[in-house]
């Protein structure tokens, strides 16, 4: 079968800007961890807000305003617990993480951009490498988060010493997880489509050579 290149441009294009923004919109809102309490504050009759959803950046109550989280790189002299300073680490490990992907899909954008217009081998090979890696940082930072989630709620668990008040309280990861999830399935593809068109233009190369 045929593949066109043209077709091959369309779609790492495609998956290239829907990746970028999906990701830029997942790092931009709040919605990452979820705290449902909406049962708790109704058996307790309370008008206090328990409910919250967080982001990389900062943590909102329902119905109040939003506050930021610790700084995870001015720690060092903080009079902090070790495990307190772990859960700072791995939260300073996928803030960075996060943006860097963007930076990767962006450099991945110019010269994947450049490389379809010369149609040049190696700078398609290089552009399809050059997301994969991407896709790899970006799933090293979702990995990074999900440990941190499940740090957190231990630290929370032993700072509760109760855990009958976590029967009424939903804890799960937001719709900002989920673009992030998307947004690395398409940056998968986009590099691995740009390793096709790679190829398609080595063998054309290759035919044209021989004739």
């Amino acid at each position: 079968m045929k593949v066109n290149l043209g077709v091959l441009s369309l779609f790492v294009a495609l998956g290239g800007v829907s990746s970028f923004v999906f990701l830029v919109v997942a790092i931009a809102t709040d919605f990452w961890y979820i705290i449902d309490a909406s049962r708790l504050e109704t058996s307790r009759n309370g008008t206090d807000a328990l409910s919250s959803h967080s982001g990389l950046w900062r943590t909102c109550r329902v119905r109040s305003e939003c506050y930021p989280l610790i700084n995870p790189f001015w720690h060092e002299n903080a009079n902090i617990t070790d495990s307190h300073r772990q859960l700072l680490y791995m939260h300073g490990t996928f803030v960075i993480l996060m943006p860097l992907s963007l930076i990767l899909m962006i450099f991945g954008g110019m010269t994947g951009f450049i490389s379809i217009l010369a149609r040049a081998y190696l700078l398609l090979l290089m552009t399809g490498l050059l997301f994969l890696f991407g896709a790899l940082v970006t799933l090293t930072g979702i990995s990074v988060y999900i440990a941190y989630s499940a740090a957190a709620f231990e630290e929370a668990v032993c700072l509760l010493r109760s855990k009958d008040l976590l029967v009424e309280i939903d804890i799960r990861f937001g719709w900002s997880l989920t673009l992030v999830w998307i947004s690395f399935v398409a940056e998968v593809l986009t590099g691995a489509v740009f390793l096709l068109a790679a190829r398609v233009v080595g063998l054309k190369r290759r035919r044209e050579q021989m004739l």
